[in-house]
């Protein structure tokens, strides 16, 4: 825990109170209020999903809020552009920093704003100074003239928060920052946060792992579900207190499991690994079963599924499918296999958005609606109605193309795709994410109705409420390793984060 006693009479650096941010569809953030305060860390908590992302972007000047207020030494202020919030001083960290391997050190720390002499040129000796000056200010030993290409992962790391400090920055807010360290590396960051902390500077710090909050935080916040649920010092909470404060609501979306009966085996995986992303994954999936997958940001369940489908290889591991042996090498194979992957990215890696909708679910079943080569249209409307139909997928007629549909029924097209397949095994990756709650309904009655007919669905989901509403069982997941496995009887949202967020049971 942070050694650094908050002042109780200290005022805000930066204040945000009522703000709300509504999306079609969907209510981001429901008036919440944030306070951080010179020389201090404010822990930013909730599951994913809760809004702090949003919050982010608002506080960055990517997004404006719909209602309430931004202050700054007691008087409104507005970010309507990135520009303006950067002026203001407030400056962001975030786990993937676009950074170019091209350009030296210098010229990425001051990249849109270096400095120029009186003839409007770059002062290419003023960049070079005050980049040294900058790294030698956080502890980092780099040559400003080198390029970033020769740096390790720990040293652009440390560019990245030169170029946020670059601004003379008020306000530092940190967005899962040791998602790509090592340990060493995790250390020096709590050494430049300090140092940031004894320069006066107010740190929003977002993270989901628990050891890093009590190890830096002096205050937190706690969102769940767009509402600021609670806040405080972190001398006065405990990991108990913040994770009833995480998952404390009721399951308040109706989710329509019918009781199936689990069947026999149908995949059996052993030993994968992969040599960054996962390792030793080995599980059984039954005829009939819904098994989630849960775990926070960078478990490494995603990687895990697309190595299942064959996007990417693992490094071991053995696949077997109705007790025989399975080699998966693309997903072409995969989907011959029986074996059919709904990627969370709809839009980049599910659809192609300017093909029509009828086009894109027939896509992988050309061979059943064609004959000598020649695709038969009026076999392919068919096919296409069919499993549309079954999602109540909305829209104009099948002719439309796929682009011009909400998120929902974008997913809605991606899972009539695969399904129209016949798949033994349909892996599903946050199926409901960024759909409103009729489109929820409507894709978990139709996992429950395809489970009912023997099909065995992997679901992938960061929702708490959807893993305990959908799953017969659940494996959680923690840094690309299986932490636990439990069956429906016993899963509670206390269980899934503890595990996720690597806590011990409370006895």
């Amino acid at each position: 825990m942070s050694e650094t006693k908050p002042p109780t009479d200290a005022a805000p650096a930066i204040a945000l109170d009522g703000i709300t941010k509504t999306f079609p569809g969907v209510r981001a953030l429901s008036e919440v209020s944030l306070a951080l305060y010179p020389g201090e860390v404010t822990a930013l908590v909730g599951e994913n999903g809760a809004g702090k992302s949003t919050l982010v972007k608002i506080l960055t000047g990517i997004y404006q809020p719909d209602g309430g207020d931004i202050t700054m030494d007691g008087a409104k202020v507005a970010f309507p552009t990135a520009d303006a919030a950067s002026a203001h001083g407030v400056t962001a960290i975030h786990q993937e920093t676009v950074l170019f391997d091209a350009l030296t050190v210098a010229e990425n720390i001051f990249i849109g704003h270096a400095p120029t002499n009186r003839f409007g040129l770059i002062d290419w000796k003023a960049i070079h100074d005050r980049a040294r000056d900058i790294l030698d200010g956080i502890g980092a030993r780099i040559d400003p003239r080198h390029r970033l290409s020769e740096l390790g992962i720990a040293n652009r790391h440390m560019v990245a928060v030169a170029r946020a400090l670059s601004v003379d920055a008020r306000v530092v807010i940190m967005d899962e920052p040791t998602a790509a360290l090592s340990q060493k590396e995790i250390e020096e960051l709590y050494e430049l946060v300090e140092k940031l902390k004894a320069n006066g500077k107010a740190i929003l710090f977002i993270s989901h792992k628990f050891d890093e909050i009590f190890r830096i935080a002096d205050r937190y916040t706690v969102f769940r579900d767009g509402e600021m649920v609670g806040e405080g010092t972190i001398a006065e909470t405990d990991e108990n207190a913040l994770v009833e404060l995480m998952v404390g609501r009721p399951v308040d979306q109706v989710f329509p499991k019918q009781a199936v009966e689990i069947g026999g085996p149908v995949l059996t995986v052993s030993g994968y690994r992969h040599p960054t992303e996962f390792e030793d994954i080995g599980f059984t999936l039954r005829r009939g079963e819904i098994l989630g997958f849960y775990g926070l940001v960078g478990a490494g369940r995603s990687e895990f599924m697309q190595a299942l489908f064959g996007i990417t290889k693992p490094s071991a591991g053995a696949v077997r499918i109705d007790d025989e042996i399975a080699v998966i090498r693309s997903p072409s194979e995969a989907v011959k296999q029986g074996i059919v992957y709904v990627p969370e990215e709809r839009g980049t890696q599910g659809t192609i958005t300017a093909m029509p909708i009828f086009e894109n679910v027939t896509l992988p079943s050309l061979a059943k609606v064609s004959h000598r080569g020649f695709v038969r249209m009026a076999e392919e409307f068919a096919l296409a109605r069919e499993y549309t139909e079954r999602l109540d997928l909305r829209a104009a007629s099948l002719d439309q193309p796929v682009g011009n549909l909400s998120g929902g029924n974008q997913q809605k097209v991606v899972i009539a795709k695969w399904l129209a397949t016949q798949p033994k095994v349909i892996i599903l990756d946050e199926p409901t994410k960024g759909i409103d709650i009729g489109s929820k309904s409507a894709v978990h009655a139709f996992m429950s109705e395809l489970a009912g007919r023997g099909l065995s669905i992997i679901m992938v989901s960061s929702e708490i409420p959807e893993i305990l509403g959908m799953s017969d069982r659940v494996i959680v997941m923690r840094e690309g390793r299986i932490v636990d496995e439990l069956p429906r009887a016993d899963m509670s949202a206390e269980k899934l984060v503890r595990a996720a967020a690597g806590i011990g049971v409370a006895a």
